[in-house]
């Protein structure tokens, strides 16, 4: 049944690869079931009420995107929206939390309208096909200073930026054996690579004493008391308000074209010319897990770039999704497991993809700087501004700048001109 419903043979897959690869994608982005909530709570939200929020949201958008899209990738709270949500729109604004709750209802309503006539996906078939590849490079670099930071080699640095980390931690020395055992293992090609990696680290860590072993097994989850069905949309015509659903919108927009674009290159589902299939139902996936965790108590829900790890893992199909959407509801009565597994555990996961990522830039026409440059500024943009928007936005506005300096504005089409001047519009009112 499950071969025939998710197409597992056509895509060169197996239901126990599919389930092996939903558990690597859930265990490197677990985290959110932690961060979430402690960064909601600066918001004054309730943070037994954003867990479960956070987990079930997470879970209804993942079974969309599995069921419906049939689609490997994984859905959650996304970071950078949420601490937007928590210091911008509440703490700067000062918008109570549930009027911020109210602006993301809204905001995934419009998605869902978007991505239902096809508009969502025509944006993302416009883009031009260098900015794709540069798109799947860049993401490669983010994840890779994601679990450089993680593991510990980066630290900010007040005047760098970043440097260095303290080479004498030794949860550093730790991830970087298990970043080189990964890479023995992917080359041998070892089944479960990544899984195994991820639980060697984190035996290794409970045992030296590096991170705290689970306290208990098991625990029982609590629904939301105070967050559930608590927006308020007094406010919701209010010119700030509006600019505040603006920047959910475009943010989310781009952080998840940017990784179905980018991901999903590495699935070998694209065509020739960048479009994913079903590409709609997994943006209708990305509007309504935003909206069902607007109504429980959470912010903005996106597509994570750390699905890259189920799919290098070996998944190709939604079944991966679905797998991690019952990890998700599992989570809830197995959270004391899952939270103890360090971030540096999970790290050379993300380092490795990063690195195998990296070939999309070998298509890039580097010799022709108006594709050169654009694409350039898009890579690098992710992980210096920490964020796929800002590149993707970056590498949109240059692309149809170049082409208007060098009189090649029949080159530009509606929908990406446009959209490079409603960036410009977003980016001059918000920033």
């Amino acid at each position: 049944m499950l071969t025939k419903f998710f197409d597992l043979e056509t895509r060169g897959t197996t239901a126990g690869r599919e389930a092996r690869s939903g558990l690597v994608t859930f265990l490197t982005m677990g985290y959110i079931l932690v961060v979430n909530p402690q960064i909601l709570a600066a918001a004054g939200m309730p943070a037994q009420d954003v867990l479960t929020a956070t987990a079930v949201a997470s879970a209804v958008a993942c079974l969309i995107m599995g069921l419906w899209a049939n689609l490997p990738f994984a859905l959650a709270p996304g970071m950078g929206l949420n601490a937007y949500f928590a210091f911008t729109v509440v703490g700067t604004l000062g918008i109570p939390w549930q009027q911020a709750l109210a602006a993301v209802f809204v905001e995934g309503l419009l998605f869902l309208g978007l991505s239902l006539s096809g508009a969502r996906s025509a944006m993302v078939d416009a883009v031009p096909m260098a900015l794709k590849q540069a798109i799947m490079a860049g993401i490669g670099l983010f994840l890779a200073i994601i679990g450089l930071r993680n593991a510990g080699w980066v630290a900010d640095h007040p005047a760098t930026l970043v440097t260095l980390g303290n080479l004498h931690e030794p949860s550093l020395w730790l991830s970087s054996l298990g970043l080189l055992l990964l890479a023995a293992l992917l080359s041998r090609r070892i089944p479960a690579a990544m899984l195994t990696t991820i639980l060697v680290i984190s035996i290794g860590a409970w045992g030296f004493g590096l991170a705290a072993k689970p306290d208990r097994l098991l625990t029982w989850p609590e629904l939301p008391k105070e967050t559930f069905l608590a927006l308020d949309f007094s406010q919701i015509f209010s010119f700030t308000m509006l600019t505040v659903i603006a920047a959910f919108f475009f943010v989310d927009l781009l952080d998840t074209a940017g990784t179905l674009i980018g991901v999903g290159q590495t699935t070998g589902l694209v065509d020739s010319d960048g479009r994913l299939p079903h590409s709609d139902q997994a943006f209708a996936a990305d509007a309504i897990g935003t909206s069902t965790g607007a109504l429980l108590g959470t912010s903005t829900v996106t597509t994570y770039i750390e699905s890259a790890a189920g799919v290098q893992e070996g998944g190709r199909t939604g079944l991966t999704a679905v797998v991690v959407a019952l990890l998700f509801l599992l989570s809830l009565f197995f959270a004391p497991i899952f939270m103890a597994i360090p971030p540096f555990a999970t790290a050379p996961v993300l380092i490795v993809i990063g690195a195998m990522m990296m070939h999309g830039a070998a298509s890039i026409p580097w010799d022709r700087p108006e594709e050169a440059v654009p694409a350039f500024l898009t890579m690098v943009t992710m992980p210096f501004t920490y964020s796929i928007a800002n590149g993707i936005a970056l590498g949109i506005i240059s692309w149809v700048a170049i082409r208007l300096m060098t009189g090649r504005a029949r080159d530009i089409s509606p929908i990406i001109g446009v959209l490079a001047v409603m960036l410009l519009a977003w980016y001059g009112l918000t920033h």
